[in-house]
């Protein structure tokens, strides 16, 4: 009798994989687009007519679209590659502070104030520095953006028994009680220009580090992320 038993289901690594080739295909076919509008806009360089205008208007905005696709594509391969690690025992102090140096000249010149506060008694952490260093960076730009009129943000990382403590506090806009549960949801984003995939992305970093990912926040009065990990044995 033949066998009618389903199929196995695919593994995650190959759905990521799947995924990733997918999104890399797409990525270089928008790409491609985007290169040929920048040369059919080339020929519109100095319009003479307000129908050449109009037409230099949209193959600039038509530009704008792609690159947000290719944004797009980007983070959602990131996020789809986030499976397996490689992790060794890693000072979490040397990590973040190579971030706060990395984006606090940018800050400065959005008028937002970075304070680390390391505890001196902080235990080594298993960490895939490269994919940690990411998921840092998704936390502060978005602390950046939720201060467009400059503001305060501030790390500190703590020892709570066998664990490490990291909260990232900015004193911006914060989110509203609705929003919070969704803030980790993939393609769920409350910005003009966003995808959607930033804080998915920190959470699935997070989790793949065996850690834990909390968010408070308060309408006016800020936002803390609370990162949790487990001390390196």
């Amino acid at each position: 009798m033949p066998d009618e038993s389903p199929p196995p289901a695919p593994h995650p690594t190959e759905l990521a994989e799947v995924a990733s080739g997918f999104i890399h295909e797409i990525k270089n076919r928008v790409n491609t687009l985007s290169l040929n509008l920048q040369l059919l806009a080339e020929d519109f360089e100095t319009p003479q007519t307000p129908r050449e205008r109009r037409a230099l208007d949209r193959v600039n905005r038509l530009q704008g679209e792609c690159q947000k696709l290719v944004d797009l594509a980007s983070d959602f391969m990131r996020f789809a590659r986030v499976q397996d690690l490689t992790t060794e025992p890693t000072p979490l102090d040397a990590v973040v502070s190579r971030m706060v140096d990395f984006l606090s000249p940018t800050a400065r010149q959005q008028k937002v104030e970075i304070n680390w506060y390391p505890a001196s008694d902080l235990p080594l952490v298993n960490l895939d520095r490269d994919l940690f260093e990411l998921c840092l960076l998704n936390l502060m730009l978005n602390a950046e953006q939720a201060m467009p009129d400059g503001g305060m943000l501030t790390l500190m990382a703590s020892r709570d028994g066998d664990a490490v403590c990291l909260d990232v506090i900015d004193t911006g806009q914060g989110i509203p009680a609705e929003q919070l549960p969704k803030v980790f949801r993939p393609f769920h984003t409350t910005k003009a220009n966003g995808h959607g995939l930033g804080l998915a992305t920190t959470r699935k970093i997070v989790l793949a580090h065996r850690g834990t990912i909390d968010v408070q926040s308060e309408p006016g009065r800020g936002t803390k992320f609370t990162i949790r990990l487990p001390a390196a044995q």
